[in-house]
């Protein structure tokens, strides 16, 4: 199936590693044209050259830190101006923050909603008018399960991102007549660095693959998650193959979620 992706120009924040590196690649290898943005110019280069390696296509890496509004219009400027156009953005900057309510301060919550809310306001805000221009496109909002149903010492991660699919949804309604699309995915438990630093701490005798099918993890689906499955979907939501899909959240969580 064509997913009408060839030639269209996506931006995704954290795009660096993890979900965001690998949704990078799979638009590349639909024949989108790539921008990456991360705060991490090292890893950013690295994962530049994985991209290039893995699909043989040109990408655009560019240093943004998405609690800076400065940086953020000027990595959409920067992406416009290299590729000539805007068509999708993937909100996916964020880390895991998680801790019982009376042990979060306000700083730890002001910086949480500053990189997982704010962040994806500040691009949203600058590419909008951009993809108005071309007559529509995505947005993709990468999120987490726990923004449905919090469990007991998720915030501010579950605070943050409850914001963000509040967010989706009134987006979504302010957008669709500029034929803009919002959606959000939410994600569960997705090998990552920190799933991966929680298996050598925790079950250090165990294979990935052990650790990954482990009961205790109370997955429906009975494993953890790869990056490639979660790039899969948010490809989708971005393409013409979900052309009538808008304000809406899909689960990625191998069934571990309580609520749709």
């Amino acid at each position: 199936m064509d997913l009408g992706l060839k030639e269209k120009v996506v931006l995704i924040t954290g795009g660096s590693r993890g979900i965001g590196l690998e949704t990078a690649v799979t638009f590349a290898l639909e024949g989108a044209k790539v921008a990456i943005c991360a705060r991490d110019e090292e890893q950013l280069a690295a994962a530049a050259d994985h991209i290039r390696h893995a699909t043989a296509s040109e990408v655009l890496a560019i240093a943004a830190d998405v609690t800076k509004p400065e940086e953020c219009i000027q990595a959409v400027s920067d992406t416009v101006q290299h590729y000539g156009r805007l068509d999708i953005l993937v909100n996916n900057a964020g880390t895991a923050a998680a801790k019982p309510f009376e042990l979060i301060e306000d700083e730890q919550w002001a910086s949480d909603l500053d990189l997982k809310l704010f962040g994806a306001i500040r691009f949203s805000r600058a590419a909008v008018p951009h993809i108005r221009e071309n007559g529509g496109g995505a947005i993709i909002n990468v999120t987490t399960s726990w923004a449905k149903t919090p469990p007991a010492s998720s915030m501010p991660s579950s605070v943050s991102r409850a914001a963000g699919q509040a967010m989706t949804k009134a987006m979504s309604h302010d957008l669709a007549p500029d034929r803009i699309r919002v959606n959000t995915v939410c994600v569960g438990m997705i090998r990552s660095a920190q799933l991966e630093e929680r298996w050598k701490r925790e079950e250090p005798g165990l294979t990935w693959e052990e650790f990954a099918r482990e009961p205790r993890h109370k997955i429906p689906l009975g494993r953890i998650g790869n990056t490639e499955e979660a790039a899969k979907v948010i490809v989708f939501l971005a393409s013409d193959a979900a052309s009538y899909v808008t304000g809406t959240s899909i689960n990625i969580d191998g069934g571990s979620a309580p609520a749709l």
